[in-house]
């Protein structure tokens, strides 16, 4: 499937102990797959945690209602890395080439529905974009 979501503009604990945290709210977002469709809800985020190195680790959660009304919870970590450059076009809302950078996730989903029980089965690893306001992660199963 493909998950698209917007933010609220970030939250930021700049030169903390483990060094800057972005929180980032959801604000809106869809997803879209072969049997699964419907929204990202608003009570999710990512939890960045921009490291001295540079690169980001991604601690994402979501809630996702599917049309059929059922509510599937999407956890994932993973690596952000760009070069400044790479990330402050990004920001400035310029599309970057998703091979200009590394955006991966491993994600575990969660849901009571017989219908989607599999998912609760199996890793599933995402490839993302950063779009200026949010990001777009292709998301796989791993057989």
């Amino acid at each position: 499937m493909r998950i698209a979501v917007e933010f609220d503009a970030p939250l930021a604990i700049v030169d903390g102990p483990l060094w800057t945290r972005r929180i980032l709210h959801v604000a809106s977002g869809k997803f879209d797959g072969p049997e699964l469709q419907g929204n990202v809800l608003s009570v999710g985020g990512d939890w960045v945690l921009v490291r001295r190195d540079g690169s980001a680790e991604l601690d994402i959660r979501f809630a996702l209602k599917t049309v059929e009304d059922e509510l599937v919870y999407f956890r994932s970590t993973g690596l952000f890395v760009a070069s400044d450059a790479v990330a402050t076009r990004i920001r400035s809302g310029e599309h970057v080439a998703p091979d200009e950078y590394y955006f991966r996730t491993s994600i575990l989903f969660e849901t009571a529905s017989k219908r989607l029980g599999h998912l609760n089965h199996a890793l599933h690893v995402g490839v993302g974009q950063r779009t200026a306001t949010g990001m777009i992660t292709d998301v796989f199963a791993v057989l």
